[in-house]
């Protein structure tokens, strides 16, 4: 990892986030609500929480590993629960390629140059009964930012920096408000948006603001290509 540790995040649409340290990127759950991501260079990894299109999308994935291809890099490693590898083993049947999996599961840790993964929880949020649960994994990047994919799954330390789901099907903002009070982040932004209009972001942002300084945290929304550093 680099001695000053500076690392750059970026929001994309949807649940899309990117990191980035002294020129080498990570990219988290480029589905297919995000814009096209087969420009983006350097893509060290990809780390995608579950199988849902919205998180997890082979379009995207094909592109973004032609591009390092393109640019002698190797195709970026993708770290994810084991139904995704499995999904991504499927594909690359079909597709005629093959895609560098690495399953990973519950108090996982992985170092991969600039990066570290952590990975906790097993299970995405219920959107009903009757639809079948299936495997996410929440995931911190460097020690400092935790994502919790389609979860309210907590995790076991103290996090700088929460990117807080704030839309989604399975999602009450009451719960949403409960997760981001037993976190207490130092600092906060909303994810996994797409679905809101302008109205919504406003009141659903403001709730996560509201809970996340009633911790003594900051808050800060992040439009799509806008960036923050930690």
């Amino acid at each position: 990892m680099s001695d000053n540790n500076v690392m750059k995040i970026t929001k994309h649409g949807h649940a899309c986030l990117e990191f980035e340290v002294d020129g080498e990127r990570v990219l988290l759950d480029p589905g297919f609500y995000t814009e096209p991501m087969g420009e983006v260079e350097n893509v060290r990894a990809i780390v995608i929480t579950h199988q849902h299109d919205d998180h997890c999308f082979e379009d995207q994935i094909d592109a973004i590993t032609a591009r390092q291809v393109a640019a002698g890099r190797k195709p970026p490693k993708i770290y994810s629960v084991d139904e995704v590898c499995a999904r991504l083993a499927k594909a690359a049947e079909v597709r005629g390629t093959s895609y560098d999996t690495v399953a990973v599961h519950h108090a996982d840790f992985y170092a991969d140059d600039n990066f570290t993964f952590e990975f906790f929880g097993d299970l995405h949020a219920e959107i009903h009964r009757s639809y079948p649960l299936v495997q996410n994994c929440a995931v911190m990047v460097n020690g400092q930012v935790y994502y919790p994919g389609d979860s309210y799954t907590l995790p076991d330390r103290p996090v700088d920096v929460l990117a807080v789901p704030t839309s989604a099907p399975w999602l009450k903002i009451g719960d949403v408000i409960d997760f981001v009070t037993a976190v207490q982040p130092k600092r906060s932004f909303a994810t996994h948006n797409a679905l809101l209009s302008d109205r919504g972001h406003a009141l659903n942002n403001s709730r996560v603001q509201s809970s996340t300084e009633a911790g003594g945290g900051e808050f800060t929304y992040l439009l799509d290509g806008e960036s923050i550093t930690v």
